[in-house]
């Protein structure tokens, strides 16, 4: 039988206080550094290097092709074998990182490719120089269609950092099931965790409807018709190319 005394102990419960940071603060490093992995791996894939190239796409298969699961415990249990050990810790963020960078990086290449070529060309003509034609017109317009993919996957990769409680990670999952294991009330302890997830994604989608807000807070107020006609309907967007223009003569 349900019991509300029960629930409420596991929702105030200081394990799970802590599981729940360690699911934050895990989610928050796993993206982080899968990001900055998938740059890279961008980078390799638009190499005119054919090895790069290579490395690259066979490490995105591998990755968006096997279960995490498996890659987690393959990191945690099988590389000992092979004489590479290492920690919970270690383990829990390695397979995140690899797996998560994978798919970050096919929403960061599709980010960049989503800039029309007009755009860059019109910023060259200007005089910029093909680093600041990137960091200038190129990086903004690709974050306004890469940052609700990216706010998702953070949103996926909370619940999916359960996955390492496997491996015996002490996230939220992990110390619930440690509580459930004293007083054999699994039904509140799972109810309780899974509240702890939805106040996580709740807080999250804010953050994330913010974000969306304020990188595409130019867009909301320059339409398509009147970006293409100020420029002789090339399809320039004036505000970023009078950023540009502003910047440019400020040097």
């Amino acid at each position: 039988m349900w019991s509300w005394e029960a629930f409420f102990s596991f929702l105030t419960s200081k394990q799970l206080l802590e599981g729940a940071w360690t699911t934050v603060w895990l989610t928050t490093v796993s993206m982080a550094l899968g990001l900055a992995l998938a740059v890279v791996v961008v980078a390799l894939r638009a190499s005119s290097f054919f090895p790069a190239r290579a490395v690259a796409g066979f490490y995105v298969w591998l990755m968006r092709g096997t279960p995490l699961l498996v890659q987690l415990v393959i990191i945690y249990t099988g590389l000992p074998q092979v004489g590479i050990r290492l920690g919970v810790v270690a383990a829990a963020l390695t397979g995140l990182v690899l797996n998560e960078a994978a798919y970050l990086s096919e929403i960061v290449r599709a980010g960049l490719m989503s800039v029309p070529r007009g755009q860059k060309e019109a910023a060259r003509a200007l005089g910029m120089s093909p680093a600041k034609v990137f960091r200038i017109v190129v990086i903004p317009q690709a974050l306004r269609v890469m940052i609700p993919p990216l706010g998702n996957s953070f949103n996926g990769l909370l619940k999916t950092s359960t996955l390492v409680s496997v491996i015996s990670m002490e996230e939220l999952l992990r110390r619930t099931q440690f509580l459930v294991q004293t007083n054999f009330r699994v039904l509140e302890g799972l109810c309780a965790a899974a509240v702890y997830f939805l106040m996580l994604t709740t807080i999250w989608g804010f953050v994330q409807r913010g974000l969306e807000s304020r990188f595409g807070r130019g867009y909301e107020q320059v339409g398509p018709a009147r970006r293409g006609a100020a420029h002789g309907g090339i399809g320039v967007d004036p505000v970023m190319v009078d950023e540009a223009e502003m910047k440019a003569a400020n040097r």
